[in-house]
């Protein structure tokens, strides 16, 4: 049994070696017959991939791959790409199809046989959107108290995540722009994460408290939910409805107690990574976010299999 982790793969080369692996067995290699053939779709994601790891912008990645040739050989690229070709390449390799693919193949990779999670976590958190010192914020608005802060973010990017607690590695994922209320993006994670494993125990903030929400999830998927019923008025009264009373009259404070393990899981994102995004748009930001995902369970990935590898047990194959 692996216990909750909150470190991460820091090692570039490996992770470039997983993540062209696993876009190797997902990805066709070329994207078209007519393709110039110069760079392979699994490459072309693996340069991304290392753009999120280190935390850089198209050019940056570039000149790293130029300055470290090992990173280059360890997945065969002969020459580095362009920053436009890795620009242009996003927006092909992480739409919605191929990104779910990927992920499902990190899923597999990590419970191998055993599909089934005995607890998850729902949660979503915001990404700032603008890179602004938080200081200067302060600082302005201690010296112009009558000024109205004018820094202040209408729409940031938003990701709502479903996550195992036990490993740290997301299940599923969707991505939005806040502010926005968690009550109706509870279904869409839910039915996406199913898709790859079965969740025995979903724990959700009050954010997500609802009848139906519970309904869903303890009718449709026969997923046991812990949600406090919190939503509404503050009241002595119990609900009226079945679960959510259940929530007020049988609720499992022990598990629910493992909710903090998706705040982990955007903690281990933000510092390993980022929590700010370079794209202005709306699907650019997208595309981050779930680059993001993707680098995240990748990591988790490795350390899940040095893990195995230190314990005497079967070994984990990438390939």
């Amino acid at each position: 049994m692996l216990s909750c982790m909150s470190t991460t793969s820091k090692s570039p080369k490996a992770v470039a070696a997983a993540a062209y692996r696993i876009a190797r067995d997902t990805l066709p290699e070329h994207f078209s017959r007519y393709s110039p053939k110069k760079f392979t779709q699994p490459q072309l994601m693996t340069c991304l991939v290392l753009k999120a790891f280190f935390n850089t912008d198209y050019r940056g990645i570039v000149q790293i791959l130029n300055d470290c040739p090992s990173l280059c050989n360890a997945i065969g690229l002969h020459a580095v790409p362009h920053f436009t070709t890795l620009q242009k390449a996003a927006r092909r390799l992480l739409n919605a199809c191929n990104a779910e693919k990927m992920l499902q193949r990190t899923i597999t990779i990590v419970f191998r046989r055993r599909r089934t999670v005995e607890l998850a976590a729902m949660d979503s958190t915001g990404l700032d959107a603008r890179h602004i010192s938080s200081y200067f914020v302060r600082r302005r608005r201690s010296k112009q108290p009558e000024v109205l802060e004018e820094t202040t973010y209408t729409r940031w990017p938003k990701l709502a995540v479903v996550c195992d607690c036990r490993t740290h590695l997301i299940l599923s994922v969707i991505t939005t722009r806040g502010p926005s209320v968690d009550v109706n993006q509870f279904r869409r994670p839910l039915d996406r994460a199913i898709r790859h494993v079965s969740i025995k125990h979903l724990l959700a903030d009050a954010g997500y408290d609802s009848e139906a929400n519970h309904r869903y999830a303890r009718e449709t998927h026969h997923t046991k939910t812990t949600i406090p019923a919190k939503i509404g008025r503050p009241t002595t009264k119990l609900p009226k409805t079945k679960y959510r009373r259940l929530m007020a009259t049988d609720f499992d404070k022990q598990k629910y107690g493992q909710r903090w393990q998706c705040e982990t899981v955007f903690s281990m994102i933000k510092r390993n990574f980022t929590d700010s995004l370079s794209a202005r748009s709306y699907w650019p930001q997208c595309r981050d976010m779930m680059l993001l995902v993707l680098t995240h369970n990748l990591t988790i990935v490795l350390l899940v299999k040095e893990l195995f590898y230190r314990a005497g047990q079967e070994p984990l194959i990438l390939i």
